[in-house]
């Protein structure tokens, strides 16, 4: 997810009372819940080789263990420096070292919960693992989310400074409501991916040996459904209202004999995009000496977005 979303996340849980328990715990918990993106420094290195680092390392088992130990180190020596400064805000709770730690491992693990539950990917066991997992139940910007989670922290912060006794409930209220909007698209995915298999071959005489339901902005209850079986491809949509709608056109992984060899070539580089790729696709582009092979993913076609996740490699050769 976005780090706005992880950083809410983080508030929330403050805010359900466990704020309370430690001095620091707050920006301790908003630190945590974005810190395993660190990986993101990797988007510097340009092209496509962010793709075979991000989402892995940092958001793998030992990173887990390791990162809320030195952000829990980080906090104990900036609350020892406010002090040996006289820069120690009077009105702050005492550092209890407990609950700082145990805070910063609860932050810290709702960052890789939360990137799982979209389609973009996640290594969970790297470096035991570099297996994928995708949770196709949010977009990767969900600005229903946002809203819930800022009405939580807001009503909740607003109640507090007022010095209500309840000031707990609006956090809690929301923190319910995502978990409930959590399991709706849960199983709205479940039904689209059952729901496109059936239709797929019914309609195509196809059966699919991999189905996606990809979470869309805005409209949480639809899908864009993606299919595959070994030598095809094909799209579709899904929405609770009207079912799974399959389109007619299905095209073939690979173009012709070339595309599929030059597309086996690559592959065997093992090249960031092919490593990250969960629906990886082949087309040939441009004719002649022009023709160019465009490998891409199919979670990522839409034109906004497609350069970002494909590569092209020439495979044109000039007529004499």
């Amino acid at each position: 997810m976005d780090n706005l979303t992880h950083s809410l996340v983080g508030a929330l849980i403050g805010q359900m009372g466990l704020k309370r328990r430690t001095g620091l715990a707050m920006p301790t918990l908003i630190i945590a819940a974005n810190i395993p993106d660190i990986d993101a420094v990797a988007t510097l290195l340009g092209g496509q080789q962010h793709l075979a680092i991000r989402r892995g390392l940092t958001h793998g088992p030992i990173a887990m263990l390791v990162l809320p130990l030195m952000l829990w180190g980080i906090m104990l020596c900036f609350d020892r420096w406010q002090e040996r400064r006289g820069k120690r805000p009077e009105k702050r709770l005492p550092v209890h070292k407990g609950w700082l730690l145990a805070l910063a491992y609860v932050g810290c693990l709702s960052h890789p919960l939360f990137d799982w539950f979209n389609s973009y990917g996640i290594r969970l066991l790297e470096p035991f693992s570099n297996q994928w997992f995708y949770g196709d139940t949010l977009f990767i910007i969900d600005i229903w989310l946002w809203a819930a989670l800022i009405c939580g922290v807001w009503v909740s912060l607003r109640r507090e400074r007022k010095g209500r006794a309840n000031w707990r409930t609006p956090a809690l209220a929301s923190f319910a409501a995502i978990c409930a909007y959590l399991l709706a698209n849960g199983l709205i995915t479940g039904r689209a991916e059952q729901l496109t298999a059936q239709a797929v071959q019914k309609q195509h005489k196809i059966m699919p040996t991999l189905v996606v339901a990809n979470p869309v902005p805005v409209q949480f209850w639809k899908r864009e459904m993606l299919w595959r079986d070994d030598s095809h491809y094909g799209q579709g949509t899904y929405t609770p209202f009207h079912g799974a709608r399959i389109d007619d056109d299905i095209r073939a992984h690979y173009m012709g004999r070339e595309d599929s060899q030059a597309f086996e070539a690559h592959i065997a580089r093992g090249t960031p995009l092919l490593f990250w790729s969960r629906m990886p696709v082949a087309e040939i582009v441009g004719d002649g000496a022009k023709k160019t092979l465009k490998v891409s993913d199919q979670r990522f076609s839409d034109p906004l977005v497609g350069d970002r996740f494909s590569m092209f490699f020439p495979i044109g050769v000039e007529s004499k």
